[in-house]
Formats: structure tokens, sequence, C-alpha cells
């Protein structure tokens, strides 16, 4: 399987990340935020609708990403990242990549650029979600500790030592 971090989205995310001072996490960009918040409300509504319970697709959709990806991904790059995962996740997301690469470049970002109106509607259900409720409930739940890893640490295998910067 070829690198997946090759586009001049993730070779931007590789500067950024690499001129940003440790533990800064840098100014939020509100479209990037949207994306991110789309997709991961995308995930739940699929999971919902196939029936799985609240614990296991805030865990799928919420968890996995914050706690674990997002770190390692900024730690190690999105190759990196991918390539640790398991096969079915590896495949998938080179799969998945083009298709939702085009919808944000082709349809969502063209969107923005024409200042199409905003659909109330989707914002109305967003905060009206009950998945909300199961997140503030599974908030309460999480352990107060840091599961990222520094690159750097003694007990880290050499081979996972490596940064893609």
């Amino acid at each position: 399987m070829g690198k997946i971090d090759q586009t001049r989205m993730w070779k931007v995310g590789e500067r950024v990340r690499s001129t940003r001072p440790a533990g800064d996490l840098g100014p939020l960009n509100p479209l990037t935020a949207g994306v991110f918040v789309a997709l991961m409300m995308a995930q739940i509504e699929v999971l919902r609708k196939k029936g799985h319970s609240y614990s296991e697709i805030i865990n799928e959709s919420v968890i996995e990403s914050v706690d674990s990806l997002n770190p390692f991904m900024h730690a190690r790059g999105v190759s990196f990242m991918v390539d640790n995962c398991s096969t079915t996740a590896r495949l998938g997301s080179r799969k998945w990549a083009p298709r939702f690469d085009y919808v944000l470049t082709q349809q969502a970002l063209v969107a923005v650029d024409n200042a199409a109106p905003i659909n109330q509607d989707l914002i109305s259900n967003f905060l009206s979600d009950p998945v909300h409720g199961a997140i503030e409930v599974c908030a309460e739940l999480r352990p107060t500790l840091d599961i990222s890893v520094p690159p750097d640490a003694d007990f880290v295998r050499p081979e996972l030592r490596q940064s893609s910067y």
C-alpha cells in the first residue's frame, strides 16, 4: 500500500505541525472544525441507523478520534497513523479517501466559495441530536488520563519512534 500523505493538504499539515510549539494547538479554523464535526455526525448517524449502542457509537466516532487517532496523527503524520491500524482500516481509508476528497473539494468547499445559503435545518438537527446527552454521560465516565505517547519515550519500539517530519 502506498503512502497516503502525499497530497497538498497533508503536506501543509506537516509544515503546520512541525512549526507549532509543543502544546500549542494554534487557532481553531472554523471550516476545518465544521468539516470534522460533520464527518463525526455522519458516522454517528450511520452507526445509529445500523442499531449500534450509544456507547459504541461515541467510542468509534468521537473518543477514538479525539483521544487516540488525532494525537497519533499529530505526533507522526497521517500515513504513519493509518499504516499502524488494522488492514481493514488501511484499505478502507484508501478506498474512501477519494470519495471524501471529491465531496469536500468539489461540493462542500465550492458551496462555501459560492456563499451558498446555510441549511438551518442541519444546524437545528445537530443542536438537538440526542447523541449530545450520551456524549455528556460518557465524558463524565472518562478517566483523566492522557494516553498519548511522546515519540521519544524510551519504552516505544525504535521503529515507532520515527517522525514524518
